[in-house]
């Protein structure tokens, strides 16, 4: 697998995680958790991580590869 979707994924798995979590924790009981707002919220945190490392390129991948894969 190519170094930039691996890492651009794992960055992306990330801030789903991190958005579930903070979604999650603005309920004061688990019972009162929004699960379709907080699927929906993680979800669209993870396509703009996706398109964001895309735009701007990540720094842990040399620029060089990232002229490949375009």
């Amino acid at each position: 697998m190519n170094i930039f979707i691996k890492s651009a994924l794992i960055r992306a798995v990330r801030t789903i995680c991190q958005t579930a979590v903070a979604m999650i924790g603005t309920s004061e009981v688990m019972a009162d958790v929004d699960w379709i707002m907080v699927g929906s919220a993680s979800l669209l945190a993870g396509i703009l991580s996706i398109l964001t490392s895309i735009a701007t390129g990540l720094p842990e991948v040399e620029e060089v590869e990232l002229w490949v894969i375009l």
